[in-house]
């Protein structure tokens, strides 16, 4: 998590929300190491958990990351849980629950919904006073919002 969370607290350099994904192998070996880039390329789906499912994806050279274990500093949203599902990604640590937004337990429960394909192994909380920091102080900055 302490990754994630160097990835998350460069975002706010381009006006990104700070989050930050890592994705670690079987071997706990990171694969894929990434941050919030909406603001930065202009691309919507450009979160922090699908830019590391498409680098993991990449370095594995397949895209089933059964295996793999994504830490995000922030529960993800439906979008990214509907990409954790279809990445079939094994085990996802999260920081900070997301009550407005979150898809991983707080609002919806995408990644344990045993009517989908896929469920993940979910471990809420880690780190989620530093990740709630992050958030707060970059929320209340008018300067760093878009």
């Amino acid at each position: 998590m302490r990754l994630a969370l160097v990835e998350a607290a460069q975002a706010p350099a381009t006006r990104d929300v700070p989050v930050g994904a890592i994705m670690v192998d079987e071997s706990g070996r990171v694969i894929a190491s990434r941050r919030n880039e909406r603001e930065l390329t202009g691309d919507p789906t450009a979160h922090a958990e699908v830019l590391a499912i498409r680098d993991a994806a990449a370095v594995l050279g397949d895209w089933r990351l059964n295996s793999c274990t994504l830490v995000v500093t922030l529960e993800p949203c439906v979008m990214c849980a509907g990409a954790i599902v279809q990445s079939r990604v094994g085990t996802v640590v999260f920081g900070a629950w997301d009550e407005k937004a979150g898809a991983a337990g707080s609002i919806y429960d995408l990644l344990r919904d045993r009517r989908l394909n896929h469920r993940a192994e979910v471990v809420p909380g880690v780190e989620a006073g530093a990740s709630t920091e992050l958030l707060v102080r970059f929320f209340e900055d008018p300067l760093r919002r878009p």
